[in-house]
């Protein structure tokens, strides 16, 4: 990576962190973004309002979450735009992800010229993809198509693509995507989690943290793992 594209990153990271700040009243603790063409990714640490703590310690996080969807819905183009201007990517696709918990966030960012081609191979990736199907098929069904990519020496990114049934396409039409999103969030976490072990042993690393969201208009969906890896693997 070159000083450009660091520097890139760090500006990044701070503008997301006031954008946050002026808008849910409370900044994170720390903000990492990363770019590698034709993926950005943002993690956020340390993300929650008294008042969203408050909701979580009483089992209320769905109000959390649905708050934190309506206000992303305008956010999104506000950073889509500092993106184009400041970094020269036009951004076609973008997730994001809460964990409460935690409590941290990911921001992934895919620009117009994604490539479905690109390769990036790594140890046991066939296995990761298998086990990213199981999980999906336990789900709904298993993806027509799975790919993944190393970010950094920290970041899986697993895309798939082909993945909804039936119910769920005419959920979408009738307008129900929220409830349908919440839902699958839910489930496809708690699924992630019980193969947790699996993914960590094809990884050799600890999964710390993971994220998952959807875009239903073009059936597809971003996975992302943040790793500590046992080893240094060259990234």
């Amino acid at each position: 990576m070159n000083v450009w594209e660091k520097d890139r990153e760090k500006e990044l990271g701070s503008y997301i962190g006031r954008l946050l700040r002026e808008n849910f009243g409370r900044g994170p603790e720390s903000v990492f973004a990363s770019i590698n063409k034709p993926f950005i990714t943002v993690y956020i640490t340390n993300f929650l309002s008294p008042m969203e703590k408050a909701l979580v310690n009483q089992e209320q996080s769905i109000y959390v979450e649905k708050t934190r969807d309506m206000l992303m819905e305008t956010l999104i183009e506000e950073i889509k735009a500092y993106i184009k201007i400041h970094i020269g990517m036009d951004i076609e696709e973008f997730y994001y992800d809460w964990n409460l918990d935690s409590p941290s966030g990911m921001f992934v960012a895919i620009s117009a010229k994604n490539n479905q081609s690109i390769i990036d191979s790594y140890e046991n990736q066939d296995e990761i993809h298998n086990e990213i199907a199981i999980v999906s098929k336990e789900a709904e069904k298993q993806p027509d198509t799975i790919y993944s990519y190393f970010i950094n020496s920290r970041t899986l990114l697993i895309i798939r693509t082909g993945f909804l049934v039936n119910i769920e396409k005419e959920l979408i039409k009738l307008g129900f995507q929220d409830t349908l999103r919440v839902t699958k969030r839910n489930l496809e976490k708690r699924l992630i989690h019980e193969h947790r072990h699996n993914f960590e042993a094809y990884l050799d690393a600890q999964l710390t943290d993971f994220f998952v969201d959807w875009d239903f208009e073009r059936d597809r969906s971003s996975i992302i793992f943040i790793l500590k890896p046992n080893k240094n693997i060259g990234r």
